[in-house]
């Protein structure tokens, strides 16, 4: 009688749950069964089902190309880079956020670092070339009036332009999930720092950014999990899918978009996402026990 009890009463949340985990079947689970197509050689005329199968041949395009070493070190080196930077960033910027308070400038600050984040990598690429273009640019002329550049044939300024608009698109939702972390944080421990002659930045290092350690720990692995990902948006549409910044700006996404263009090969498309998703879960469960030899009251799971 209890259970039933218990189960009308926990009706109206399974309701607000249910669209959610509809979006998560649609989404996450359904597209699982397709798994096949990367071992498959797609021929429409057959279907997929009736279609030959192809083993790992799908597979090697990844690796035999000669652009598998530039693809493979672009997504690595990028990801490798946003992930340190944005945690950096993201837990200082909310340390700072916090520090400022409930005051105006707080209120005036939190919207606009989400703003960022909710805006299409679509119009992000046009804010960018309204920048860098190279006869109306912004850059080109206002400030290097004398000397402007090229900047959509010049491989060189890539990295550098790549990882300043992902700190400006990610840092500021980064910072949101750890100022909610340090509101958490109980502030009869500040108090009794405080009655110990701890100043504010003692209180911040030996207290604050301890206790933020695994909410760090969880972005982590999370971003570990794709780490052969790439924000596609960001790496073919910021550049404008020029070729001549493939050298910095290929990654295996927007390579696999290209060949998808090109060869209309669903199998190699799907072979590349099954690769991605394996080697980021063989990734998070390394990466977990190494947290878990370390500090295992940090890891995930």
């Amino acid at each position: 009688m209890k259970k039933k009890h218990n189960l009308k009463r926990d009706i109206p949340f399974f309701i607000m749950l249910l669209p959610a985990m509809i979006y998560l079947l649609i989404n996450s689970y359904f597209p699982m069964f397709g798994i096949f197509i990367a071992f498959k050689n797609i021929n429409y005329q057959k279907g997929i089902f009736g279609s030959d199968w192809a083993g790992f041949k799908n597979f090697e395009f990844l690796f035999k190309t000669k652009d598998a070493g530039i693809m493979l070190r672009n997504t690595l080196g990028y990801n490798v880079l946003f992930i340190v930077l944005g945690i950096v960033l993201s837990v200082t910027l909310a340390i700072m956020l916090n520090e400022v308070g409930r005051t105006f400038l707080a209120k005036i600050a939190q919207p606009l670092i989400i703003f960022p984040n909710i805006i299409s990598m679509v119009i992000v690429a046009y804010i960018v070339f309204a920048f860098l273009n190279a006869q109306t640019g912004f850059i080109d002329k206002t400030i290097l009036k004398n000397m402007p550049i090229s900047w959509y044939s010049e491989p060189k300024y890539w990295p550098v332009i790549l990882t300043i608009v992902n700190i400006w698109r990610a840092t500021g939702y980064g910072s949101i999930i750890y100022m909610s972390s340090i509101a958490g944080i109980d502030a009869e421990l500040y108090e009794a720092a405080r009655v110990d002659g701890a100043t504010r930045l003692q209180q911040i290092f030996h207290i604050m950014i301890p206790l933020l350690k695994p909410t760090v720990v969880i972005m982590v692995l999370m971003a570990i999990s794709k780490i052969f990902n790439s924000d596609f948006g960001l790496f073919y549409q910021v550049p404008m899918n020029s070729g001549a910044l493939y050298n910095t700006t290929q990654t295996i996404d927007t390579y696999v978009y290209r060949a998808l263009m090109e060869l209309s090969d669903i199998g190699m498309s799907s072979a590349a996402s099954v690769f991605q998703s394996v080697v980021g879960f063989v990734l998070v469960l390394t990466a977990n026990k190494v947290v878990a030899k370390v500090d295992a009251d940090n890891r995930l799971f």
